[in-house]
């Protein structure tokens, strides 16, 4: 089935992701497992070639793109790559940026946010937490008003970009009594005192990805590094969690067509009893039940990417992309696990470390199970 979302322009920032990661990334993809993390001479290339920057106004540094395709684009071909490669990316360029351009002031606007868009400054978002997991409203990190100061207490866990992180948007709750309606979002920045980076978590995949607690013990954060309005940070984060999703659906997808692409020749090359394994008729259905699960999924991303662009995307449709998504990633990775037979379950083929990659994919960005409540709330249940 043709898409028909991407013009051309489109199509040219593709073509240049993909000559980047041929150049620059594919090369040292073993030294980013080894490293556990996306070296940062890396970031900085990447921020030079202009793929961080879409949604940065041009006077911060950025491109200043009111559309979301371009984003969408790019978080394709670092799937395609690899998914850990998505995630840290994702969260620099796609995740965090709208926060610091819609509630930034202009002087915080212009202290980060050439930095961000070149690459210079690594930046994270820290919301979840030991002991809450997806329960956002109930974050235990308190931020205590102290003159023109913050006193930020807590620790935070799973944060992606977290270990190297020069910034750090922090959810902490400054008001117990407003359950909720009482969290403020803090920019924390690297070499505060009491704030500490902590180890990178030895995770079952996306061994590139730099994943990290946090931890802050009595760190004064001045007032002029809270973004937006005391107290309103959990209706920031609700409002800008639809395009963390729609961003996942997208690299969900792609991860999960690549992968197919290379075990569909897979299946050709490798011989059996005589014939291509790709002949039987058992692995001709499967390749193409997986094939049209691949192509309706992503006709329905497609969507709610252009439904973005357009800022019609709602909540509801967001959920119903990021749990389908990686639902339909994990089950075609898995049958290409399969398919590769006990090469599947090897480390040095690719498909292997997709498919340990794939797993969190319905754990983060809200569990899958989160997704269905709300879904459900929306239905009236």
């Amino acid at each position: 089935m043709p898409r028909n979302i991407y013009d051309d322009d489109h199509e040219a920032l593709r073509a240049s992701a993909r000559e980047f990661i041929d150049r620059v990334m594919r090369p040292r993809a073993e030294e980013m497992i080894e490293l556990k993390s996306i070296p940062r001479d890396i970031w900085q290339e990447a921020g030079k070639q202009g793929f961080f920057g879409f949604d940065i106004p041009e006077e911060y540094g950025g491109a200043g793109v009111d559309d979301y395709r371009f984003n969408a684009v790019v978080a394709e071909e670092w799937a395609r790559f690899n998914m850990a490669t998505s995630s840290c990316f994702g969260i620099h360029a796609d995740v965090c940026p709208p926060y610091v351009v819609d509630l930034g002031t202009d002087e915080q606007k212009q202290r980060w946010l050439p930095g961000i868009a070149s690459g210079e400054l690594i930046i994270a978002i820290a919301m979840t937490e030991p002991s809450g997991g997806s329960d956002l409203a109930a974050l235990k990190t308190t931020a205590v008003r102290d003159g023109d100061d913050w006193v930020l207490n807590g620790s935070k866990t799973f944060i992606t970009n977290g270990y190297q992180a020069d910034l750090v948007i922090v959810a902490a709750r400054t008001d117990a009594s407003k359950g909720a309606k009482g969290i403020t979002l803090f920019m924390v920045e690297r070499g505060m005192d009491g704030f500490v980076n902590g180890r990178k978590l030895d995770k079952v995949g996306m061994d590139e990805s730099d994943t990290a607690e946090l931890f802050f013990d009595n760190v004064r954060v001045p007032d002029e590094n809270r973004l937006g309005e005391a107290d309103l940070g959990f209706i920031a984060m609700m409002q800008r969690l639809p395009q963390e999703r729609v961003g996942s659906a997208v690299a969900n997808t792609a991860h999960a067509k690549a992968i197919l692409e290379e075990t569909i020749q897979y299946a050709k090359d490798r011989k059996a009893f005589g014939q291509s394994i790709g002949t039987f008729q058992h692995n001709k259905f499967l390749i193409a039940e997986l094939v049209t699960k691949i192509e309706v999924t992503e006709a329905y991303v497609d969507d709610c990417v252009l439904a973005h662009s357009k800022k019609e995307l709602t909540a509801i449709d967001a959920a119903k992309a990021k749990w389908w998504s990686s639902q339909v990633q994990n089950d075609v990775l898995d049958s290409c696990v399969q398919l590769h037979g006990g090469y599947g379950f090897m480390n040095e083929y690719r498909v292997a470390r997709a498919w340990r990659d794939a797993r969190v994919t319905k754990i983060w960005a809200g569990s899958n199970e989160i997704m269905k409540e709300l879904i459900g709330r929306d239905l009236g249940f």
